[in-house]
């Protein structure tokens, strides 16, 4: 029985992989950003419902998704093109980062929630420009 459920989860796991490859392939440098956008309010989410049913290794493995999107948008900013905009992103990628790295520590789930309303308006004026 246990087997099953756990071949289940693997295959589930093989079908996101896929999935997010034919997403990526061939995407333009704008569609990157949205998916990037996109993956990473769902792993917001899923890490606030995680804690929300307690299970914590399922909200260190969201949160460890979150943070590393968070660091790869901030990578992929163009601060001799992209200016004060530029600066402006990195400090709310930066601010997320540690909100949502505090929260966890500190057991505070608002400050989660404070991190995705923010990158959700980011996220919003990002799709706005498609």
């Amino acid at each position: 029985m246990f087997g099953a459920a756990k071949a289940y989860g693997g295959a589930g796991a093989r079908y996101r992989a896929i999935d997010m490859s034919s997403r990526i392939e061939g995407a333009s440098p704008h569609r990157l950003v949205t998916i990037l956008f996109e993956e990473l309010l769902g792993a917001i989410e899923a890490l606030q419902a995680a804690d929300r049913q307690g299970n914590r290794g399922k909200r260190a493995e969201r949160q460890s998704r979150a943070l590393s999107i968070l660091h790869a948008l901030e990578a992929s900013l163009d601060f001799e093109k992209g200016g004060e905009i530029a600066v402006g992103l990195s400090s709310i990628y930066r601010e997320a980062r540690r909100l949502i790295t505090a929260g966890a520590r500190e057991g505070r789930p608002e400050m989660a929630e404070q991190a995705r309303a923010m990158l959700a308006d980011i996220a919003s004026a990002w799709y706005s420009i498609g």
